[in-house]
Order: C-alpha cells, then structure tokens, then sequence
C-alpha cells in the first residue's frame, strides 16, 4: 500500500513543523492545534481540551467497532544537537522521542480512513494525548471521560519510534512490550553555609552524591541477574554557587520493571537508601520521596497482535515485520486498556501496539563503520529517517485500523511469516 503523494506531502509539513515548533508536556497548546485543524478539515468531529491539551476526532460510519488511534503531543527537555534544517527553534525544547513521527503519522492515517468511505465501518476515534512524556497524559484524559466521548472502543491502536531500520515494525510476541515504571522526586535536606566552613553544616551534596551511587545498588545486588530491571537517576539538582553549600539536594529517579511487585520492592528501597544516606549525615529532617507518576508494563492483547501482524506483513511484506523483544522502555498507553478499567469503567479494551522503525541504513552503515551506536531516543541527536520512516507509520497505522475496524475477520493462518530477523530491543523510549 503507497501513500498517495499529497497525503505524505501533507504528513511531512505536518511532522518539520511540530519539529520546529516543540512544546513540553503539558503545554501543547499549538501542537493539538496543529492536530485538530487538520482532523476538522477531513470531516471529524473535534473535541479540544480534553485532559488537559488533549484533542480528540471521531468519524462514525455506522454499526461497527469502534477504534481509537492515538499518539502524542509533547516533546523533551532536550537541545537538540542534529544539525537538521528543521531542527527545534525552541531553547531547550526538542521532539527527542519521535511524538512528531507519531502524530504526522496519525494524521496521515486518519485523512487516509476518512477518504476511504466504503472501505469500513463503525467508529474512528483520534487522539491526540499530552504529557506523555511525564506519564500522565493517558490518565488525565481517562478522568475527563475520554471513553465518554468515543464510546468504550474495541481497540486502542498505538505505534512508537524505535532503533530499527527504517521500513520495518516490531511486534512483541504475546509478552510484555515495553515495562511498567514509576518516577520518583526526592529531597535530600542539609544545613548549608560557608564552603571554608563545613565543619558548621550538614552537606546535602555528599549525601545525594553518596545515595546515586548506593542506589545503583538496589538492582546489581538486590535484584536477580536475569531480572529486568533498571534504576535510573536522570536529575541531580543541588546549590547556586561553589562557595556556599546548599541547603538541600534533589534528586529524579526512574524506576523499571516488568512486575509490579518488583517496582514496589525498588521503590521501598528508594527510600531506605536516602533514609540512610540522610542518617548518616546527621541530616536535619528526613528525605522527602514522592513517586510522580507510575505507569504499567504494557501488554498488547495477544489474539489482536496477531491480526495486525498479519495486516502489516499484508501491507509491508513479511520481511519488514519484525519480533521485539521485551524493553525496559515505558510509556503510559497501558492505562487505555485493562490496567486502566477502574479509571474509565471499559476492562474490555484490548490494546494494539507495535515499534517502528526510523535508522537509515547509511546511519547503519556508519554506525557499523566506527562502532558508535546510533542516537536513540531521548538523545540530543536523535534524528528519525523521515523519508522512509514517516510513510511506513502511515501505512503501519492505516492498515492496523482496517483490520481492527473488521470486527469478525479472524487472524490470517500466515499471521506469524512476520517474524523476520533482526527484531530489537532497544530504547524505544516513551516516558521522560
């Protein structure tokens, strides 16, 4: 299946300017602008504001399924460092992850479905879902009874950037696709004052200095080594200048598993640690650990997998449908299904997801050249192949929606010709 020209035109305008244009999560005024023009202009009914920025298009043909197709709005904290001509004219700001892919891929495949008007039946619904990149994006638009509006869909369809060649999908093969995480604030408290002095105070910068280390510990020696797991301390904040010694230290941590238990075992000992990095110090008051936001490890539905499966190995060939391997990647797109019923009342949803692809093969080439790792995601060089990755979204999206929106067509008895070699598991990163 080809995209037609002007629909990949379309998509590509849609994806450099989200790109130039960046906004973190939370604050995707412009970019659910961008989203929900283009939806009301294809004939979808738009609803704006939905959880926060959250935008949401539904086109109703009929007795049917009803599908809902989502991706992203927010960008990274990031600055970007890819040289690209339409790289981010925002400080500090960069698509880092691939949302702009998404979302130029979404609106792709939503003009495709709305053009098709024979082709299927039921119900297309189109989200546009903010802050997912701190994780609470998919639960803020829940509460605001996201299902209310589209109806408890059959099936919630998503895809996501991954280092894989570009041309190709990954899809799990009935296992966990990608973990369950929980991100976590802590404060260390001190007693500051002179740096010739600090004798008369309680450095909070040891202690947190003291606790980085100590918490890479929790995994290497308290986990076992086949268990996947990660620790993760992304932000070490402390002080305003180096004569004075602050009088506390914070700390982000990022916590992965794929069981729940084991990410409530992480987290208790997050707090034991800095408890005891704090005693030891003689600290004045005890750490402060708040857990941000937490997702669960994302299971696609596994009868579900393998009709879109079938349907891209149909639209793609079988050599560009590749196995993924669990990753310790983590986003929040569990909560649409059934990790989220008591949020929005449908534990029926099944969940549709699978990596795309986005590494050129003359990034491969290089990479295999020097021996240097391409830029993944979150990386300040990260830079999808848009030529080939952004059509093959289209089409991967496209070609998931038809075959879910066929309520009683049965998996193909081919299902599993896609498991060409080479599937990743790689950081197909989702959450901040």
């Amino acid at each position: 299946m080809a995209v037609p020209a002007d629909v990949l035109r379309s998509a590509v305008e849609c994806c450099l300017d989200v790109h130039l244009h960046p906004e973190p999560s939370g604050a995707e005024e412009r970019t659910a602008g961008v989203l929900a023009d283009r939806l009301a202009a294809d004939g979808y009914a738009v609803t704006r504001g939905v959880g926060g920025h959250g935008v949401v298009g539904l086109l109703r043909r009929g007795a049917g399924p009803t599908v809902l197709l989502r991706a992203e709005l927010d960008a990274l904290p990031v600055t970007e460092d890819t040289g690209l001509r339409y790289a981010s004219t925002v400080p500090g700001v960069a698509h880092a992850c691939g949302h702009d892919l998404h979302l130029a891929a979404l609106g792709g495949a939503a003009r495709l479905l709305a053009r098709d008007t024979g082709g299927w039946r039921g119900t297309v619904a189109v989200v546009g879902q903010p802050a997912e990149e701190t994780l609470d994006g998919a639960l803020a638009m829940l509460r605001a009874g996201l299902y209310d509006l589209t109806g408890p869909p059959d099936a919630v369809l998503a895809q996501h950037t991954a280092p894989l060649p570009a041309g190709t999908v990954a899809h799990a093969d009935g296992g966990p696709l990608l973990a369950g995480t929980a991100a976590v604030d802590a404060v260390l408290h001190g007693a500051g004052g002179h740096a010739g002095a600090p004798h008369l105070t309680v450095d909070p910068v040891v202690s947190a200095a003291a606790a980085v280390l100590r918490l890479q510990t929790l995994v290497a020696r308290e986990r076992a080594p086949a268990e996947q797991a990660v620790l993760t301390v992304g932000r070490l904040a402390a002080g305003t200048e180096a004569n004075v010694i602050p009088d506390r230290a914070e700390l982000g941590i990022s916590l992965r598993a794929f069981d729940e238990g084991t990410l409530d075992q992480l987290l208790a000992g997050v707090r034991r640690v800095l408890a005891g990095e704090a005693a030891a110090a003689g600290a004045p008051r005890d750490p402060e650990v708040t857990v941000r936001a937490r997702s669960r490890a994302l299971q696609p539905d596994a009868p579900l997998t393998a009709r879109l499966r079938a349907a891209h190995v149909a639209a793609l060939s079988p050599a560009r449908v590749l196995r993924w391997q669990p990753a310790t990647a983590a986003e929040d797109f569990a909560w649409y299904g059934p990790a989220g019923a008591e949020v929005h009342g449908a534990p029926g949803v099944r969940l549709g997801y699978w990596m795309l692809g986005t590494v050129s093969a003359a990034a491969r080439r290089e990479a295999a050249r020097t021996g240097h790792p391409v830029p993944g995601n979150h990386s300040p060089r990260f830079a999808p192949d848009l030529r080939t990755a952004l059509p093959t979204g289209i089409e991967a999206l496209t070609a998931a929606a038809h075959r879910a929106l066929a309520a009683d067509d049965p998996p193909d008895a081919g299902a599993d010709a896609g498991a060409g070699a080479g599937a990743g598991s790689g950081s197909g990163e989702g959450d901040g």
